[in-house]
């Protein structure tokens, strides 16, 4: 496990021109990387993708083989109960695998925040993780995807795209690259966060404002809040 309370990442506009470099919240890139816990989270993953799809049939599953194929004694042959013993050619099959076996792990949630924690922090160390503008397409372009991967310099590489909650537009765009893989921010888990090579995540996600000082979280919230309740028709403290 490896710390490093000073994080940076280069920030872009939303057509990809690089900007000056942003620090990182501390409160999720503080440098740790722990990697057997990132093993253990992806292996808990991988293995509750499985479907347990494949399944042989045992002696007592195959159909025929009713009968006894010959008498018990005089013939000079082992002796056989069934055809469909594991000895002859389609009988049954021993220990193979099964339908009803469950391959599911279980990981607390502790530790797979810190898997995610640590595959985040390994992307910041090796400056592969980039912060970009919100990223605004009015209807699904997949050249619109193709060119901002161009310009950010990851045209051959495994590109991972976090955005600031669900947007259809841009996930659309880009379903159909091999390479680019879009989701919100929330749902990125350390396994996707590792099979790429490069992560671009929406400065509103992560709540850092390229305006401002780097590193600075965005207020806009409560300024909207102020602006409905003075719409709604209250008046400010001490007015009449």
């Amino acid at each position: 496990m490896e710390q490093n309370s000073t994080l940076q990442a280069t920030a872009h506009a939303a057509d990809g021109k690089a900007r000056e470099r942003v620090t990182l919240p501390a409160e999720l890139f503080d440098g740790t990387v722990n990697v057997p816990v990132m093993h253990q989270v992806v292996k808990a993953y991988l293995a509750n993708q499985r479907q347990s799809n494949a399944s042989t049939k045992r002696r007592g599953e195959v159909s025929g083989g009713n009968s006894k194929p010959w008498k018990q004694k005089g013939t000079g042959r082992a002796r056989q109960g069934s055809t469909r013993a594991p000895n002859f050619v389609g009988g049954g099959t021993v220990f193979g695998p099964t339908s009803d076996r469950n391959y599911e792990q279980k990981v607390p949630r502790q530790v797979r925040a810190l898997g995610r924690k640590s595959a985040f922090n390994a992307r910041a160390r090796e400056d592969s993780l980039l912060v970009i503008d919100p990223i605004a397409l009015s209807a699904p372009k997949t050249s619109a995807i193709v060119k901002l991967v161009e310009r950010l310099g990851a045209a051959d590489r495994k590109v991972l795209i976090l955005t600031d909650g669900v947007k259809p537009s841009v996930y659309l765009s880009a379903r159909n690259l091999p390479l680019v893989h879009v989701m919100p921010f929330s749902d990125a888990s350390t396994y996707h966060i590792l099979w790429s090579d490069v992560v671009v995540v929406e400065s509103g996600a992560l709540g850092v404002s390229q305006g401002d000082e780097a590193g600075e979280t965005t207020s806009a919230a409560p300024r909207k809040r102020a602006s409905r309740k003075k719409a709604a028709g209250d008046a400010p403290a001490g007015e009449e």
